[in-house]
């Protein structure tokens, strides 16, 4: 493990009631008296950074009591914790292979916290054990805490231990204690009516069949649907048809969870026969296995072939009518091909086949999904399970990743965030801990014209929050994918974190984030924007004209902005506007935008107006 460095180190545990508890590092020695109740903790003092130790632990006058932990180093711990994009494993992101290879870094550990879920704070975590940063273990950290890890162990020649607690996919109320949760109007009534849960209530463990037999549908065919459907001779004549690439949203058929069949027959020139040829599926959305003529192609699930394309041996190409079949998990809304159509082919390298248009669907093929309640996203389950129990482990700060889940709400996390922070805070009992985050990427489709955006809204709240002491933010509005997620650019997330951490903890002279809104005021028919972290100056990415600026009037109208850079200001204007009084910024789920500073760092999305 990686003990914290420059603070009394706090261990603790369970022993006889009233033993006393006897503990060693290295040539330090500590002492407890163990409670009523048998629980004890003990603290050392301040350590610098070095090691390895070893800690021996041992309950006084029990004979073959002692505890021996090797290998102990100490340097500064981070919790990292958020959803799905904190939970994303080195090996689901870019360029997985070599970064795994070259993972050799013994004074990065990692301690990955199991998933738990229970209605009362837990004082112990299900499983999860230190492991050393190598080729082997990497695979399955936290990138985004792995690459922030790498460089604060690169720039400050410290060890460096991650306390990872993740879950994808829930909400920031999971995280947060009851406690907090009842302090506040928006989260109250929920969290008392969680209360009706109990402990030993076998929903819990249903659940967790449920969730166990769920993917064990998503990830293999059943009722040999694979071998079934996929064949050349399989009769769809009752299947529905379908202009294709559509996303789940398009089908027609409202909100739908589980395996989507998608056929289609297509008929090869002579010139494909005898020849290995190459099927793109374009962009995918959730997790599928491809067919061609009765044969698994691939089988993608989550961190496949990033590019979606295959080669098809020549022995499975036949003269004529050929059948292609795709089995595609349709989960949480979202499934299905995205655009663009000419992304989705069938070529010999010589000729291109379009496979846009008719195809043929049925989603009733295989047997449905069981019904998940999901009790990880009730209030305060996960803070019970994954965070108190590593409380009080003397840590550095707190990274975070969280926040598509309350887009749907984005208003209300302007109280949630801080909330939050305040709680972790506050239980920790180290003061005003730095809390750096991750603010959301840019996803989905890019609209043409300016419009409300519920992640431009979560974005705002994110923003906000900068004003809770020592937090920072680090933007990643230009590093998203608009149709996927989970960007796999982890490594630039994972750096920008630590540029944070960098100059607001370790107090290194740089640049650490993008422009921000420092202010504006209207002059005549335009309005100059000043900006903060500048550096030596406002530029574009690739020196191209200012996009992302939206301008309106006292009508609210937003329209598309010119802007013209003047020192570390912006002026904006619009032929369509002759009296401004409010300008956005990358103001969309996926804006185009391209303002940096002198480092290359993205402008924070931003607004000066404070229209609801």
């Amino acid at each position: 493990m990686v003990l914290q460095r420059s603070i009394k180190i706090p261990v603790w545990g369970n022993s006889r009631p009233g033993a006393v508890v006897v503990a060693k590092l290295g040539n330090v020695q500590a002492t407890a008296k163990a409670d009523q109740q048998g629980k004890w903790q003990l603290t050392f003092p301040v350590f610098k950074e070095g090691g390895p130790y070893v800690l021996e632990i041992v309950e006084s006058g029990k004979p073959g009591s002692k505890i021996k932990l090797k290998g102990i180093l100490i340097g500064d711990v981070w919790l990292a914790s958020g959803q799905s994009n904190m939970e994303w494993q080195v090996q689901q992101a870019k360029d997985a292979e070599k970064e795994m290879a070259n993972a050799n870094y013994p004074k990065i550990r990692f301690l990955v916290v199991e998933h738990s879920k229970l209605v009362k704070p837990q004082t112990d975590i299900l499983a999860g054990k230190w492991k050393v940063c190598d080729a082997v273990n990497v695979k399955d950290f936290s990138a985004v805490a792995y690459y922030f890890a790498r460089k604060i162990h690169h720039d400050q020649k410290v060890p460096v231990g991650i306390i990872q607690s993740t879950w994808g996919g829930t909400p920031i109320e999971a995280w947060t204690s009851r406690e907090m949760l009842l302090t506040s109007p928006i989260t109250k009534a929920k969290t008392l009516s969680a209360d009706t849960l109990t402990v030993d209530r076998e929903d819990f463990v249903q659940d967790s069949l449920n969730g166990i037999r769920f993917w064990d549908i998503v990830y293999n065919p059943q009722n040999n649907a694979d071998k079934i459907v996929s064949a050349t001779e399989y009769n769809d004549a009752d299947w529905t048809t379908i202009d294709m690439p559509k996303v789940l949203k398009d089908f027609g058929i409202g909100y739908y969870e589980g395996m989507v069949w998608l056929r289609k027959k297509i008929t090869l020139p002579a010139s494909f026969h005898q020849k290995d040829i190459t099927i793109s599926l374009g962009h995918p959305e959730m997790n599928y296995s491809l067919y061609f003529n009765g044969q698994e192609i691939c089988k993608n699930v989550w961190y496949g072939n990033p590019t979606h394309s295959y080669t098809i041996p020549a022995s499975l190409v036949q003269r004529g009518e050929n059948t292609i079949a795709v089995r595609i998990a349709m989960l949480w809304g979202g499934g299905g091909l995205n655009q663009p159509a000419e992304d989705i082919y069938i070529t010999d390298g010589a000729s291109t086949i379009s496979l846009a248009g008719k195809w043929l669907y049925n989603k009733d093929v295989e047997t449905a999904l069981p019904k998940m309640l999901n009790y990880q996203y009730y209030p305060a389950v996960l803070f019970n399970t994954m965070i108190n129990p590593v409380i009080p482990y003397g840590i550095k700060g707190f990274i975070w990743y969280q926040g598509e889940a309350n887009a749907g709400a984005a208003y209300d996390y302007r109280k949630l965030f801080p909330m939050l922070i305040a709680d972790w805070r506050k239980r920790w009992q180290q003061g005003n801990l730095p809390f750096l985050y991750v603010q959301l990427a840019n996803y989905m489709k890019t609209k043409p014209l300016p419009s409300e955006s519920e992640w431009a809204e979560l974005r705002e709240a994110q923003t906000l929050t900068l004003s809770q002491p020592n937090t920072g933010m680090a933007c990643t509005i230009d590093i998203g994918e608009g149709n996927d997620i989970h960007p796999k650019n982890k490594q630039e997330v994972g750096r920008r974190l630590a540029l944070i951490a960098n100059k607001m903890v370790y107090k290194q002279e740089c640049i650490a984030s993008g422009p921000s809104f420092k202010s504006f005021r209207e002059n005549g028919s335009r309005i100059r924007i000043s900006f903060a972290n500048t550096g030596s100056g406002l530029s574009t990415k690739e020196g191209k004209e200012v996009t992302g600026f939206a301008i309106a009037g006292k009508d609210k109208q937003f329209y598309w902005a010119k802007a013209i850079i003047e020192g570390n200001e912006v002026v904006v204007y619009s032929d369509k506007v002759t009296e401004p009084v409010a300008v956005r910024y990358a103001w969309a789920d996926n804006p185009e935008c391209n303002l940096v500073n002198s480092e290359g760092l993205p402008a924070i999305p931003f607004r000066t107006d404070e229209w609801r």
